[in-house]
């Protein structure tokens, strides 16, 4: 079956970053020029994604017309004759993809902001997007649902983390190390004693339409929230799940220092950018050289 929908967990706080996201969200603060959410859709749309659904909040209304036609700016573009900047306003969201929003009235976990998307999912399999987690590789999405076509079965993207920093994510478990055997086991932030690998799991999935009664008898976990991972757990005993080892850097957005990496990486591959930028970082770094060094 072709995976056509995929859920977008927009409605957190953003709290690491306030007070820049007191009106602001997380998820439209910029790379460059371009806001997170943005990078995360592209990289659906071009893995086959036709169907984006945003689970959102009330202070996320910017989400919802960032991808929306705004006419007046469109008019004012073409009058002055920017037509570069005209088609780049219009290719924000292509021609034959939609977007459908709903709201997480409350705050209770991932987990739970995929459920309130189930009405969208109509029993299909579909891919679950963290906007935080800003690929290096743009063909993730694309090798995970290559992926499930291959085994008809959820896939989850996880990487390599740092062993004493198990305790910040999902961790599975491999049968013989072997990503082409099924997960045996993931759990939701071990803490590195009893981590049973450090493969941790990043933000990207391919579910089959089952987790959803997973999800709907879980209960909370980690942070008394309703986990994703765990509702994962409980389907690995029915239902095959593969590990998809993700290619190329990750960019925690998330966090303040994934997202200056972000940037600074980005600025330096900028095509508009990258040599002026380049030559700035290399003056500032004879300038003041010592504030360079450890």
């Amino acid at each position: 079956m072709q995976i056509k929908k995929a859920i977008f967990p927009v409605a957190g706080l953003g709290t690491r970053f306030l007070p820049a996201t007191k009106a602001t969200p997380k998820e439209m603060l910029p790379i460059v020029d371009k806001p997170l959410i943005q990078y995360a859709v592209e990289e659906a749309v071009s893995a086959g994604i036709t169907e984006l659904i945003f689970v959102t909040s009330s202070e996320k209304r910017a989400i919802e017309d960032h991808f929306d036609r705004n006419q007046l700016l469109e008019q004012r573009l073409a009058a002055a004759g920017k037509e570069k900047l005209l088609a780049l306003v219009k290719s924000i969201l292509p021609d034959g993809i939609h977007c459908a929003y709903v709201r997480q009235t409350e705050q209770l976990g991932l987990g739970h902001a995929v459920l309130c998307a189930e009405s969208f999912i109509n029993d299909e399999p579909f891919a679950v997007l963290l906007a935080d987690d800003l690929m290096e590789q743009k063909t993730c999405l694309k090798k995970m649902i290559d992926q499930y076509q291959q085994h008809s079965a959820s896939i989850i993207a996880v990487q390599q983390v740092a062993k004493d920093k198990t305790d910040q994510y999902g961790i599975v478990e491999l049968h013989e190390n072997n990503f082409n055997k099924p997960i045996k086991n993931i759990i939701e932030k071990p803490t590195p004693n009893d981590a049973p690998s450090d493969y941790g799991v990043v933000g990207r999935y391919i579910l089959t339409p089952k987790i959803f009664t997973e999800l709907k008898s879980a209960k909370p976990g980690v942070g008394n929230e309703i986990q994703l991972t765990d509702a994962i757990a409980k389907l690995i005993k029915t239902q095959a799940a593969y590990a998809h080892e993700i290619e190329g850097k990750r960019y925690d957005c998330g966090d303040k220092l994934g997202y200056l990496q972000a940037t600074v990486e980005y600025g330096l591959q900028h095509p508009e950018l990258a040599t002026q930028f380049r030559n700035y970082l290399k003056e500032l770094k004879f300038d003041h050289g010592d504030k360079f060094k450890p």
